[in-house]
């Protein structure tokens, strides 16, 4: 005979059912989310020898210990809890003992249409923390420039696209320098020029030029003490946003040394082209993990890279011509993408073009000749070796027509 068991988790308390093969309840309490309540959580789950526990969330703290303990975890999304209360009570509520019962149920009687959670390694949970600490802060991040825009906007709108970004660093040591119209009316050629050296400007545009841009800008009118807050208001977000960007700096390097040491790391920086990519190459290892039966099939999978992928941009663009709308193309190039990217997941290899089938076919060159079309082996071999650079690809497929009278035909992908 078999136990089951619901968890409904919160902050600073967690509601366990627990009841046997046919529904008789064996156990309903309440444990306090402290180290003795998930202690005793954990050992009466494993003195009532339940098979299954079902909870509402992924990771955490809690669901760590049940893994620890030796229980199997299955992790339910809200939504299908929230749609399963009416095959339970009629109105629907939401309690937190109703919600321990109607999990545990779910676990008896519905565990077949769930997967039981698969923890990943060491490595990877290291790297999933790392990914979304950057992403949060990214956030911060926007919300703090969009402020600082919207603030500059209105009283003094010269340094938004002055340099690349607002938040780049030169940005923000420009606006700490010179936060209001008035900072600048002694500003030169020869002052902005010392600036942009000690700030190592790489010189994609002249002080002159940078000068320019900056009196282009319409002037506002505002009082003097209007001036002086939005002054300051000003120095306040660029005090907030230099520690921010320096730890995403920080973060971005401690992210790029944990996938290069992690097992899968080349698996998943070999997609890219570009190594700057190395945010997304971790960001996409970290949130499908290290466990090969979390995605048994290939379908459970997807990603996309249609922006210098030959094959992938003719996929992105076929769907287009079908009538395809953006973001359905998108999804369309994913369902392809995840084929292979499953598959290299799954057999540990990196991505490589030369065994990729359906771009050795869009990449063919043949030649035309009276008895039909023969391959050019020479030609393809170029563009494929090319493939996974998009000027490289252009300049191989020059030469592959400029060479003889060949013809690229792309046989599908």
């Amino acid at each position: 005979m078999s136990n089951y068991a619901g968890v409904d988790w919160a902050a600073d308390k967690h509601d366990v059912l627990v009841a046997d093969d046919a529904g008789e309840e064996l156990l309903a309490a309440t444990f306090a989310h402290d180290e003795k309540g998930l202690r005793a959580l954990c050992r009466a789950l494993v003195r009532l020898k339940v098979k299954l526990v079902a909870i509402e969330r992924p990771d955490g703290l809690l669901v760590e210990r049940l893994l620890d303990a030796g229980l199997r975890v299955l992790a339910l999304h809200p939504n299908q809890v929230a749609a399963t209360r009416a095959r339970f009570r009629v109105s629907g509520g939401k309690s937190d003992r109703f919600d321990a019962f109607v999990l545990c149920e779910l676990a008896r009687t519905d565990s077949h249409r769930f997967r039981v959670l698969e923890p990943d390694g060491d490595e990877t949970k290291a790297l999933r923390a790392l990914t979304r600490a950057r992403e949060d802060l990214v956030h911060a991040r926007v919300a703090l420039t969009n402020q600082l825009r919207a603030e500059l906007e209105r009283f003094w709108p010269g340094p938004i696209g002055l340099f690349s970004d607002l938040h780049s660093q030169i940005s923000l040591a420009f606006l700490e320098r010179y936060p209001s119209p008035g900072d600048v009316r002694g500003l030169g050629e020869q002052r902005l020029a010392a600036f942009l050296a000690r700030q190592h400007y790489p010189g994609g545009q002249k002080p002159a030029q940078l000068l320019a841009k900056l009196r282009r800008a319409p002037e506002g009118r505002v009082g003097e003490a209007e001036l002086a807050a939005r002054r300051a208001l000003v120095l306040a977000l660029v005090a907030a946003l230099q520690p921010l960007v320096a730890q995403i700096k920080q973060l971005n390097e401690q992210i790029a040394t944990a996938l290069r040491e992690h097992p899968d790391g080349e698996i998943f920086t070999s997609l890219f082209r570009d190594p700057r990519s190395v945010v997304t190459a971790a960001e996409l290892l970290a949130e499908i993990g290290d466990c090969r039966n979390r995605y048994p099939t290939r379908d459970a999978l997807a990603a996309s890279t249609r922006h210098w992928h030959p094959w992938a941009a003719d996929r992105y663009a076929a769907a287009r011509a079908r009538g395809h709308d953006h973001p359905r193309a998108l999804r369309t190039l994913g369902r392809a993408w995840c084929r292979v990217v499953w598959r290299c997941w799954q057999d540990r290899t990196p991505y490589d073009p030369a065994r990729h089938r359906a771009l050795q076919q869009h990449c063919a060159v043949t030649i035309p000749t009276s008895s039909g079309s023969l391959p050019d082996l020479a030609a393809t071999q170029r563009m494929l070796g090319a493939a996974v650079t998009e000027p490289a690809a252009r300049r191989a497929e020059r030469e592959a027509l400029d060479g003889k009278p060949t013809s690229a035909i792309t046989l599908g992908g």
